[in-house]
């Protein structure tokens, strides 16, 4: 048995197959056996055709009662077949399916299971699989069903993944060790694989998934943790100066920080004094003050003999750094400079002159300071910001420009407190969890298509009163599959029609850097009135004068980037809003729209989005260097993700580097599944 070897020699794939199994990310044999189910089918239990409720999913047992009739309509052929039991009797309906024709005899029996119409008595079954009395594939059974792509049927895939199981018959190594096996009460890894894919009942899916999260997520929190530790004892960080105080600016501040900033900069300052390099993460809502945090974190280094380097996703935010940070380092003898990739030749080369002798103190700029010219003569501290923009190598690439320097990286993508260690293990977190008193709350309000005009005039009077607007959608051209205005259509339809006296621009993410910012500088400097958006904006550029957000299609949005996008607004002295215009009535849509008029607190919205939304690609874990996870939902398994963070712990402070004999198996499960990932 070949783990590795490729899925195309499994049985029934073949050449066509085997793209598509490609697109699912099923590129090997273990691939395929670790390609879980999304959900499951319960079609062994017959019911009556009188008990059949409308609406549900339902196995039946019956008999056609005639030949099967085949009926033209436009563009497609229906196939129906009237079926009954003992007590009722149904038509089954199938369209474009030819073969169908001849598969039925009249008078035998057959078992369908499909979804229900029940309407006055009169049963239809829409689509149903079935099987006849000698051969049962599709019912009797619980079935898996699985996330497909285009031409794949869940019959194919179920087909593939059997005879992928059958390879490995049951001879798959054990990837945990027996002490935990025993411990928590876990499956053997070849039960856990059998049972997920063919389970017998319920029960043994629980078991089975019980088994399979727990090992996935052990393994990541273990290589996290083991990778903090390799980091904080095998590297000797800089030992920054005890009598370079943060109160010194700190009191020449014009306001006073919050306790949850001074909290904070507490943690920083002690990692800061100590020889072990800082590694932290920087949370905070929008407008909680992390600049300031990290201002007083480059007084330090500075302070120390040390250069500072802030590296920003875009330019006009790096720009805003800078003006912020000038405000109070110019009167402190401090040199800030600002590297971004617009800048003329001959300023650029004066400032790299500059920085390499040591004439800058605090570089601000975006990705332009992780190119090779850039040089520092005494690099002590890098700080990201809005760290979700940039990779683990171009954040390792900027720390590789000084000797183990403290970096310190700021996010206001509010993780849920426990979650925070799965993302982000490697890191010591701290949490700014107040806002300062001067931030306004947005009040938020969701409200249907019905209610446009009423919304446009809210904007027109609020920039009759001399304010801004921000109008934001999600797509940026029309694309085949959506239905969705793009923002060229209703930038014209603004711009010429509903607000055609006021000065109306779009931005979106497939212009030039360039062009973006200076777009963004009007806007900041009263050029322009309203200015329609893609999220682009959502790491965004303090305009106090805009103080109202219209959110188009905001069902299509996830709730974290929504109150991203609100924090735009209510950062001046005016009263701010944000409207979310949705369109749909499921329960889900007026939930999630619910918590967002309900609350401002970034973190009980993130909990509530993983909630709803279920983890899907919530944490953009590939930027990480993190394995997509199979299996786990970290909302549904939080019972689990708490067990196994504790384990992991204590593993890791038993056995550091995983030496010991018994934690074999966990040295191997991280490697394999790490390996190229993340440096262990």
């Amino acid at each position: 048995m070949e783990l590795g070897k490729d899925v195309k020699y499994v049985k029934g794939v073949g050449p066509s197959r085997v793209q598509q199994l490609n697109r699912l990310g099923i590129n090997t044999l273990e691939d395929l056996i670790t390609y879980y189910p999304r959900n499951y089918e319960d079609r062994s239990k017959v019911k009556q055709l009188y008990e059949c409720i409308d609406g549900e999913e339902a196995l039946v047992e019956v008999v056609p009662v005639n030949k099967m009739a085949q009926i033209r309509l436009k563009g497609k052929t229906m196939f129906k077949l009237i079926v009954r039991d003992e007590t009722s009797s149904a038509t089954a309906i199938w369209f474009n399916q030819s073969y169908l024709k001849n598969q039925f005899k009249i008078g035998q029996k057959y078992r369908l299971y499909g979804k229900i119409n029940n309407v006055n008595g009169k049963i239809t079954i829409s689509s149903p699989v079935f099987d006849s009395e000698e051969k049962k594939n599709n019912t009797g059974k619980i079935i898996p069903i699985y996330p497909l792509t285009y031409k794949l049927s869940q019959n194919t895939l179920r087909r593939i993944i059997e005879n992928g199981l059958k390879e490995v018959s049951e001879e798959l190594p054990e990837t945990l060790p027996n002490y935990l096996l025993k411990e928590y009460n876990l499956e053997d890894i070849n039960t856990a694989i059998k049972n997920i894919h063919m389970p017998s009942s319920y029960e043994d899916i629980k078991d089975a998934r019980k088994r399979l999260v727990f090992e996935e997520l052990l393994s990541v929190q273990l290589a996290l943790l083991e990778l903090k530790n390799n980091y904080m004892n095998e590297i000797d960080g800089i030992k920054f100066d005890r009598d370079a105080k943060m109160s010194d600016i700190i009191n020449q501040l014009p306001f006073k920080l919050t306790k949850a900033q001074l909290r904070v900069l507490e943690e920083i300052d002690e990692n800061m004094e100590s020889n072990r390099p800082m590694n932290r993460l920087l949370q905070g809502d929008v407008g909680s003050g992390k600049t300031v945090v990290a201002m007083c974190a480059a007084y330090k280094a500075v302070k120390s003999g040390y250069q500072a380097a802030i590296m920003a996703p875009t330019a006009i935010l790096a720009t805003q750094h800078l003006e912020n940070f000038k405000k109070y380092f110019d009167n402190l003898g401090i040199k800030c400079e600002l590297l971004i990739s617009g800048i003329k030749k001959s300023q650029k080369d004066e400032i790299l002159e500059k920085l390499e002798n040591g004439k800058i103190d605090i570089i601000i700029g975006t990705h332009a300071l992780i190119e090779d010219n850039v040089i520092f003569k005494k690099l002590g501290l890098v700080v990201t910001d809005e760290q979700h923009r940039f990779g683990v190598k171009q954040r390792s690439k900027i720390v590789e420009k000084g000797e183990n320097p403290d970096v310190l990286i700021m996010t206001a993508t509010p993780i849920p407190r426990t979650l925070g260690l799965i993302l982000y293990g490697d890191l010591d977190i701290s949490i700014i969890d107040e806002l300062p008193p001067n931030r306004k709350k947005v009040d938020t309000f969701a409200v249907t298509k019905s209610k446009t005009e009423r919304i446009n005039n809210f904007v027109k009077q609020q920039i009759e009163e001399g304010r801004q607007a921000y109008i934001v959608c999600p797509l940026v051209e029309e694309s085949e599959e959506s239905d969705l205005k793009s923002v060229e259509e209703l930038y014209k339809k603004y711009k010429e029609d509903i607000f055609k006296e006021y000065r109306v621009e779009y931005l979106h993410g497939k212009m030039r850097p360039k062009q973006k910012d200076e777009i963004m500088q009007k806007f900041k400097n009263g050029e322009i009135d309203i200015l329609l958006s893609t999220t682009v904006i959502e790491v965004g550029v303090d305009v106090p004068n805009a103080n109202i957000m219209v959110i188009e299609d905001a069902q299509r949005f996830g709730l974290a980037q929504l109150h991203q996008l609100r924090g735009r607004v209510g950062r001046g002295e005016y009263k701010s809003y944000c409207v979310l215009r949705y369109e749909g009535n499921g329960e889900i849509i007026r939930e999630r729209m619910k918590v967002m008029c309900d609350t401002n607190d970034g973190f009980i919205i993130s909990e509530k989005d993983l909630e709803l939304r279920g983890t899907g690609d919530f944490f953009g874990t590939a930027q990480h260097g993190l394995p997509e996870f199979k299996i786990a939902n970290l909302f549904e398994d939080i019972p689990i993700l708490k067990s196994v963070q504790s384990v992991a712990i204590k593993i890791i402070s038993d056995d550091p580097k995983l030496e010991k004999p018994e934690n074999y198996q966990l040295k191997k499960l991280i490697k394999d599944k790490f390996l190229n990932r993340i440096e262990i």
